[in-house]
């Protein structure tokens, strides 16, 4: 059964860490590009992160860049992304997805073809 599980979630103060990780099970995720995407309360899906299929080029929004930081462990097929100096804003449910999709940049969100089931995220005082 093809499955992305994302972990690592929970409640942090302003300015605290995070490290989310997305394991898969039934696809081998180097053969995938794998993107992060975020969900603010009221708002729409946001993609903040990917890393490229082919040569695991990372790629960020703006609001992230030098902030967050995307990985690949191969050996346990998961991706991970790890969040410091985090704000309020960055607050919302986070999503890992799998595309088989090869291009610079972010990767829309309709181009993925697997989603896992989300984390919460909560940075608050």
């Amino acid at each position: 059964q093809l499955q992305l599980v994302e972990s690592g979630g929970g409640l942090v103060q302003p300015g605290g860490s995070l490290r989310l990780s997305c394991a898969a099970s039934g696809l081998i995720l180097d053969r995938y590009t794998v993107g992060w995407f975020r969900q603010a309360p009221g708002k729409g899906r946001e993609g903040i992160s990917c890393s490229r299929r082919s040569d695991a080029t990372p790629s960020y929004v703006d609001s992230v860049k030098g902030r967050f930081t995307i990985s690949r462990d191969n050996a346990a097929n998961t991706v991970y992304l790890q969040m410091n100096s985090l704000k309020p804003e960055d607050t919302g449910v986070y999503y890992c997805a799998a595309s088989v999709w090869d291009v610079p940049g972010l990767v829309a969100a309709g181009l993925y073809n697997y989603w896992g089931q989300g984390t919460q995220v909560t940075v608050s005082s």
